[in-house]
């Protein structure tokens, strides 16, 4: 017993009681610096994991020393040679480090409380921010393309589509943001940081890897990444056969949903998305959308041929006539072919509904046929919504409903729908776009333009990526910049539409003129609404309601925005504008 009290008392005269007191003091100090402070200079966290690990690690090293070394005037002795001297610490200062590294661990630790506890969003954020800014990074996905190993090129499409199927199970999970797959696809064959990535698109994790298709064998290989640090969080290899290509899907959501700590949706609504449980249909299927992707006349009909086989092989695959419902939507608008493509994209919307009436893209299809091709708007609009209520996270739903709303007249709604199917798909031209036509009918024309500008430079090439650049020059009477924009058009069409606006806003009438009549010359069966738009913006009132009336009769999909074309304004007090408005059939009120 008396060894003991000894070794105890011996313990308290060579300082290590004091020693780990305040040992735990300062090291609680430093785990609070680096996990309040930290984050703020963004500083990696395994950084952030590797300091709390060493204080720990620290902590019986210091013991240790303590024992072994004493601190005196004259500097730090041994314990041995301190006695023999005489010279020993004083408390004072030991107490003194500790009530100060208290007092300093104390302040962080109720600041960092507070600091999370009040934050508020600024004020000058959008929704769409705001919502980025609240939302948990470390429930937010974006799967990237994965790799095709097969070694055959033309193996692409279904390493492309599992892609994308991932991503639609992905989007099930109910408490998981998961990016879209316009900009998931951009990182492509690109070779970017996972930081660089996460920071680009919103997210905390990323899903990458790569897929061998060898006969009816595949291999593919899944791997989850912390986007802040590039840290492997686990990674799962998979031998199946093709057959069981949809449990694989299954699993590897799963095993997502798992280490996210989020709540997998039943089998039965993943079910629903693969819609097929044959493996020739499925893998016509991925043919025709990888086609269907690439948005341009020639794929669009490969396309359709694929699906077709897809319908053959399974005849009740309600995703393939949803899709192909689409195609041929696009095919009857590029062509003109109205009278022949849209009633087989009528055939083909209603068919994939009445097989799967919990689908959500087979009520997408649905719903655009309704509003933009039949023009039966209270339809379309309830079947758009139904399309959002089956999958909140599908970032096409978000986007057709804002486009819907805003030509209804509900602008504030339709602003929110468009900033959610932005930070679904950040990077997704026809987002930002969409988004663009909102806020410059809300009359917001600097943020209208700066989300113009974000689309074009995210696809130069596309068609009318300048148009909002115009029109919001054009309203501020901004004749320079409105030229400046429409010569930098690729499209030809919409080019001679935005020199003729551009042209008559400089007071150049001669131009303008001479624009305007190169756009009727050419564009008389694509562009007749923007031929009217020309007209109002002109003052030429009875041209302008000549043209909206071919427009009308010609079932442009330009006129569904005659309620809320700021460029129209001049017209609305007109009783010609009125009855046209009737005889549409929008509301007159928003």
């Amino acid at each position: 017993m008396s060894e003991k009290l000894s070794f105890f008392s011996e313990l308290k005269r060579r300082n290590v009681y004091k020693v780990g007191v305040a040992y735990a003091v300062v090291g609680w100090l430093i785990a609070q610096i680096a996990t309040q402070i930290f984050p703020f200079l963004e500083i990696p966290n395994w950084i952030v994991r590797s300091v709390i690990v060493l204080i720990a690690v620290g902590f019986p090293i210091a013991l240790v020393i303590a024992w072994a070394f004493e601190l005196t005037p004259q500097g730090i002795k041994r314990t041995e040679s301190a006695d023999a001297a005489g010279q020993r610490s004083r408390g004072g200062s030991w107490i003194m480090v500790v009530v100060i590294a208290a007092a300093l661990s104390l302040g962080l630790f109720f600041l960092g409380r507070y600091t999370a506890g009040n934050a508020t969003p600024r004020h000058d954020a959008s929704p769409a921010r705001t919502e980025a800014a609240t939302a948990t990074p470390q429930k937010s996905i974006a799967v990237l393309p994965l790799l095709n190993e097969s070694g055959d090129p033309r193996d692409e499409y279904f390493s492309d589509g599992l892609s994308e199927e991932l991503i639609a199970a992905l989007a099930q999970i109910k408490e998981l943001k998961v990016i879209g797959r316009s900009s998931s696809f951009r990182f492509k064959d690109r070779k970017e940081e996972p930081k660089t990535i996460g920071e680009k698109l919103g997210v905390g994790t990323l899903l990458e890897g790569t897929v061998r298709k060898q006969g009816e064998r595949v291999r593919i290989v899944a791997e989850l990444i912390n986007a802040a640090d590039g840290v492997e969080l686990w990674t799962r290899t998979f031998d199946r056969d093709l057959k069981d290509i949809f449990a694989v899907q299954e699993e590897i959501s799963a095993a997502v949903a798992s280490s996210l700590k989020v709540t997998l949706l039943g089998s039965d609504e993943q079910s629903t998305n693969s819609a097929t449980k044959s493996t020739e249909a499925h893998n016509a299927y991925l043919q025709g959308h990888f086609h269907f992707q690439r948005r341009n006349l020639e794929d669009f009909r490969k396309a359709v041929s694929y699906f077709d086989e897809a319908i053959r092989l399974d005849p009740d695959y309600a995703l393939a006539y949803a899709e192909r419902s689409e195609a041929w939507s696009m095919i009857g608008d590029l062509t003109g072919q109205r009278a022949t493509a849209w009633p087989k994209a009528k055939s083909d919307a209603e068919n994939a509904v009445a097989i799967a009436p919990e689908l959500a893209e087979a009520h997408a299809a649905l719903g655009w046929v309704r509003f933009f091709i039949d023009w039966k708007f209270a339809e379309g609009l309830s079947e758009l919504k139904r399309a959002k209520e089956l999958s909140p996270a599908n970032p096409t739903a978000n986007d057709l409903l804002a486009r819907v709303i805003v030509y209804l007249g509900q602008v504030d709604e339709a602003e929110r729908h468009a900033q959610h199917a932005v930070e679904l798909d950040p990077l997704s031209v026809t987002a930002q776009g969409n988004l663009a036509r909102v806020l410059f009918v809300a009359g917001k024309l600097d943020e209208a333009d700066a989300v113009a500008r974000k689309a074009a430079e995210l696809q130069p090439a596309a068609a009318g990526n300048h148009r909002y650049q115009v029109h919001v020059a054009v309203e501020r009477g901004d004749g320079e910049t409105a030229l400046r924009e429409a010569e930098l058009e690729p499209d030809e069409g919409y080019r001679r539409f935005e020199l003729a606006l551009a042209h008559y806003v400089r007071g150049d009438r001669a131009a303008a003129d001479a624009a305007l009549a190169d756009l009727i010359a050419n564009g008389r069966d694509q562009l007749a609404y923007q031929i009217a738009e020309v007209y109002a913006v002109r003052g030429e009132k009875d041209k302008a309601f000549e043209w909206l009336q071919i427009s009308f009769d010609n079932h442009d999909t330009g006129t569904l925005t005659l309620l809320i074309d700021p460029l129209l304004r001049g017209l609305r007090d007109d009783p010609r504008y009125k009855n046209l408005l009737a005889k549409l059939g929008l509301p007159t009120a928003s």
